[in-house]
């Protein structure tokens, strides 16, 4: 059977105390909103809604360009979680399938358990919810069951002291067929402590009907909310921990885990040594065998099996490491392909640049890749070398197995095996520094600057 997400995106958010919507603050560098559509994603889903609401633009903006397959309604005015499904009703008037509502700030619900609501759903039951048992229920709707059937859901704010005692706790995550979830919502009122239109209603209108509801379980954690800054910060460590987790799983060794941080899609490969104190951004694939050294940045790049990075590297957006490369310390590399067996060890900066395969760049090179106006590329050959504190002013090259003496500035391009010296010619003045040396000290005694 075809699956929809509807996926509640129109909070305010206003204990975040910011001016970005809810769902658009960040962990492992994408959107709560983008996690949540992950998890769905698993599911194959035919169809996905979005329900915007504040800041409407900005989630539309993100969705355009991460997940153009979605389509955005907007809540207006926000009278509830009900009043929020219903938007996604007209986008999904023609669909037939069932239809499982997600939460743009609960990030961590899981493939499997979404899977288990789609196997209560085929195995008979009418409305599937996501429970779980918290070790503080507080604020948090209690599920009132009798036997194996989910009778109805309260609201903390109108339970009774007996239901609130209750441990089984709402997720708000539903799965039920499309017709009878936007008729069971249209149904749904609003006579409660907040006026509101709880989507949670459905499950007691269901019931009067003699219909069947289920609960499926999950851990606490995966329901785990964002709402505060202090949520989004225990998210993020959520997050880290598991990507720490599976990196460690499947085969890298980080040498102290609890320092190294990921992004939503960092690739890492078997074997790959990563020491303390490693960051990396979003982009970023680490072939098998590669070695990350201590206090690197990497975002937007590519690392070939085999290198060495850092330690105090930074590789920006569009470097490429093919295998075996170098990358010393303190050293960037920014769009900019690096070839099998280069070296680029100490203090440099290669930006818009092609480096060939077995190059190598002395300390302190830089590649003048920028105008005012224009970026401008370097093309340096297979097996040159580039003498310390050289500047390549692009657009140059520099040919196959040629050299640069050391602080040269190079204008113009260098053929192949030749040399190029391009620095003011040193003159010697014999006995000097010793005469000035000593008027200075002459200076100094009588006072004079």
């Amino acid at each position: 059977m075809p699956i929809a997400l509807a996926i509640l995106a129109a909070g305010h958010g206003s204990r975040m105390h910011s001016d970005l919507p809810k769902v658009l603050h960040r962990i492992g560098h994408a959107p709560l909103l983008s996690h949540a559509i992950g998890s769905g994603l698993a599911l194959d889903p035919a169809r996905i809604v979005v329900v915007a609401g504040h800041g409407a633009e900005a989630v539309e903006a993100e969705l355009a360009a991460s997940h153009p397959e979605a389509q955005t309604v907007r809540q207006e005015p926000q009278l509830g979680t009900a009043h929020a499904v219903a938007q996604a009703g007209p986008p999904l008037a023609d669909f037939d399938g069932d239809v499982i509502v997600l939460y743009g700030d609960t990030p961590f619900v899981s493939a499997e358990t979404l899977e288990a609501m789609l196997a209560a759903r085929a195995s008979g039951a009418d409305i599937v919810m996501l429970g779980f048992e918290a070790a503080n229920p507080g604020r948090y709707g209690r599920l009132i069951t009798q036997g194996d059937q989910l009778e109805r859901i309260v609201e903390a704010k109108d339970a009774t002291p007996e239901e609130l005692a209750v441990r089984l706790c709402n997720s708000g995550v539903v799965c039920a067929p499309r017709t009878l979830l936007f008729d069971l919502v249209a149904a749904v009122g609003n006579d409660n402590a907040a006026g509101e239109y709880y989507l949670t209603d459905i499950v007691g209108l269901a019931t009067k009907r003699g219909l069947t509801a289920r609960v499926v379980t999950c851990d606490e954690a995966e329901t785990l909310g964002v709402n505060t800054r202090a949520d989004l910060a225990a998210a993020e460590a959520t997050f880290q921990t598991a990507a720490r987790t599976q990196a460690l799983n499947e085969g890298a060794m980080l040498t102290a885990p609890e320092t190294v941080f990921f992004a939503h899609d960092t690739y890492i490969g078997r074997d790959v040594v990563i020491e303390p104190n490693v960051v990396f951004g979003p982009g970023v694939t680490v072939e098998t065998g590669a070695h990350i050294r201590a206090f690197s940045h990497l975002e937007g790049c590519h690392v070939s099996g085999g290198c060495v990075v850092g330690p105090y590297a930074r590789l920006r957006p569009g470097a490429e490491l093919d295998r075996g490369v170098k990358i010393g310390n303190f050293v960037e590399i920014k769009e900019a392909s690096i070839g099998t067996g280069a070296k680029v060890n100490h203090l440099s900066y290669v930006g818009d640049a092609t480096v060939g395969p077995e190059a190598n760049i002395g300390a302190g090179t830089v590649t003048c890749n920028y105008d005012g106006v224009n970026k401008h590329r370097t093309e340096i050959g297979a097996r040159s070398f580039i003498g310390t504190n050289t500047a390549l002013v692009a657009p140059v090259s520099v040919g196959i197995e040629a050299m640069t003496a050391a602080g040269s500035v190079v204008t113009n391009d260098v053929p192949d095996g030749a040399l190029a010296v391009a620095r003011a010619k040193q003159e010697t003045k014999p006995g000097l520094a010793r005469k000035l040396h000593d008027l200075a000290l002459r200076l100094k005694a009588k006072g004079t600057n």
